[in-house]
């Protein structure tokens, strides 16, 4: 008897986890499910794999593939769905950590879609009428899935206990089928935003207040998302174990998935990757260098002022305006405007709004006013290079010790040149608050102009409000996005609906101060694990028992204390955020994923 139960303790246990976004960039999965590995692919070592779906042009750049040998368990479960004559793509995520990964074609399978509805409404009563193409493919998936872990357990031949956790709903379509069909899996399923919560805090007001009087299938017919729903809900009911990210989205579990999670797991990122130890100064310094020249380019052709008492706060995300708390940071905004006129502050905030929306170009002044600077500069430095070869000359033959008058050694061609140049640049026009010319206008656009946040001379809050993600190969900034936030004094995020929230805890892996609301996960989170959180740069706003106004002052307040502090203060400030950042190294965070994928082996077999 106590030889079974010791070996029972000491089974073998294989890991896989399954979402739509590995080796997939779609959203904040991708960064959960891609940060994540080192930290699992260390303790599970090659007992842990992960599946989703193969898109070409996304595994081009990050997977490699390997020689399917049928050493292994889980190639011959390759072999086995390649048999059935369905494509698999079997390799290695060229990531941290370089786990084993499975992708499967959907397109090999996406021809007997209609027989596999036709078998989810009679078995599990899952309506699939008139859903989006997406519902069609995470179905498909959800199939080639199943066939997969079926003959996964069949080869495993009940020597190695298999845990599945699965992400979101859209690699979860077949968890019904599992269950109907005892496969001998254990399963963790972690929600990490529910449908009907994204639609719902976006379209009612006062939503949390009302979260539970929603019926959830009714809501679900009402917004088109009746068979997500559905599948999200199953899948909550199915696994041995429902997780979320956050106390917030546990609130949502309870009343639209029908079932309280047993176990929150909080989002963490790969610090080490953004730790840049006693450099993180010197890399703001430059970064910011690069931001500064270009509000240079946009701001100084009409209104120049003083860049060492210039402020850049930035916020990002997709582009719910709402729910990101858009609305909020400009009505906040707005109040620090005139609270930096009334106190006669000498400091000049320009605020970001990064984002994604649709536009033509960018807008073709913007890239103009870039230009012509880029153009003074290079006359400059002319000048400079002629300058101080001639005044080295005169130097080294002067017996006279002092300065020669420098305005002789400059060509009348530089002296016109350069005049002309700048004549050309300046403008009487005022800086634009958008720098591409969108193709509708938009809650931003709206509430600038409802605000009169319109870069006025007299203002002493900036807009550039740029909707396209920050990447390199920009021409307005030169930057990445993690070198702009780097860049940056300030990140703002006062979310309304953010079940976790990864920007703010990007801002702090980056040592850069950041501020963020109760109703996100993370600002949740940080309130619970430490008292003193404004200490180490990071400020809550409260949107859970304040109305919206009282919020607004109270953001508005946030980031005027922020203006009032001094080079010195913020550089403390800076030092503290990121000494703090390794709390949500995955090193740290990956015990609740332990924890989880324990007690899902503990409930399956009950």
């Amino acid at each position: 008897m106590e030889k079974a139960v010791k070996k029972s303790r000491t089974k073998k246990k294989f890991l896989i986890e399954a979402a739509w976004e590995t080796c997939n960039q779609v959203g904040g999965i991708y960064t959960v499910i891609r940060t994540k590995v080192p930290a699992m692919v260390e303790k599970w070592g090659d007992d842990y794999a992960l599946i989703g779906p193969y898109f070409p042009q996304t595994a081009a750049a990050e997977f490699e593939p390997l020689k399917v040998t049928d050493e292994t368990p889980l190639e011959r479960a390759v072999s086995f769905v390649r048999k059935q004559g369905f494509d698999v793509h079997y390799g290695y995520w060229l990531i941290t950590g370089k786990p084993k990964i499975i992708l499967f074609d959907i397109n090999s399978i996406i021809d007997k879609v209609n027989d596999i509805k036709g078998r989810l409404w009679l078995d599990h009563k899952i309506s699939t009428l008139g859903a989006e193409e997406l519902v069609n493919q995470t179905i498909a998936l959800g199939e080639l899935i199943r066939y997969f872990l079926s003959q996964l357990t069949i080869e495993f031949n009940g020597k190695t206990d298999l845990v599945v956790h699965f992400h979101e709903w859209m690699a979860s379509t077949c968890l019904p089928d599992l269950k109907k069909q005892k496969v001998k899996i254990s399963t963790v399923f972690t929600t990490h935003a529910t449908m009907l919560g994204r639609y719902l805090a976006g379209n009612v007001p006062n939503f949390y207040d009302l979260i539970d009087t929603f019926n959830w299938h009714k809501e679900a017919i009402h917004y088109g998302i009746e068979a997500q729903a559905t599948f999200e809900r199953m899948a909550a009911q199915k696994a041995d174990v429902l997780t979320t990210v956050s106390d917030i989205t546990a609130k949502e579990c309870q009343y639209f998935l029908g079932r309280i999670p047993e176990l929150i797991l909080p989002n963490g990122l790969n610090i080490q990757r953004f730790a840049a130890l006693h450099e993180h100064q010197n890399l703001h310094s430059k970064y910011k260098k690069s931001i500064s020249e270009f509000v240079m380019g946009h701001f100084f052709q009409n209104q120049p002022f003083e860049l060492d008492q210039t402020l850049y706060f930035f916020t990002s995300g997709r582009f719910e305006y709402s729910n990101k708390g858009y609305d909020l940071c400009i009505d906040a905004l707005a109040r620090l405007n005139h609270k930096m006129k009334e106190s006669g502050s000498k400091k000049t905030v320009v605020m970001f709004f990064i984002t994604r929306q649709p536009y033509h170009s960018i807008d073709p002044e913007v890239l103009h006013s870039r230009a012509v600077l880029d153009e003074i500069r290079e006359n400059c430095e002319a000048i400079e290079k002629e300058v101080g070869d001639k005044l080295f000359l005169a130097s080294a033959s002067s017996n006279d010790l002092s300065l020669p008058d420098l305005n002789q050694f400059v060509d009348e061609y530089w002296r016109m040149r350069l005049r002309r140049t700048v004549q050309t640049w300046k403008t009487n026009k005022l800086p634009k608050i958008v720098t591409h010319l969108l193709k509708n206008e938009d809650d931003i656009i709206r509430n600038l102009h409802r605000t009169q946040l319109l870069n006025k001379p007299d203002d002493k809050v900036k807009i550039v409000y740029h909707p396209d993600f920050v990447v390199s190969t920009n021409p307005l900034f030169g930057l990445d996005y993690g070198q702009f936030v780097r860049g940056c004094h300030l990140g703002v995020f006062p979310s309304y609906y953010e079940p976790w929230g990864y920007t703010p805890l990007e801002c702090m892996a980056r040592g850069v101060p950041t501020v963020t609301s109760d109703l996100s996960g993370f600002g949740d989170y940080m309130m619970q694990i430490m008292r003193d959180y404004e200490q180490w740069g990071v400020s809550v706003v409260n949107r859970k028992s304040q109305s919206y106004d009282e919020a607004a002052e109270q953001l508005a307040n946030q980031l005027f204390k922020f203006v009032q502090q001094g080079q010195r203060e913020r550089i403390l400030q800076r030092n503290r955020v990121e000494s703090i950042a390794d709390t949500f190294d995955w090193s740290n965070l990956r015990s609740y994923y332990d924890t989880a994928h324990e007690l899902a082996g503990m409930k399956s077999k009950k």
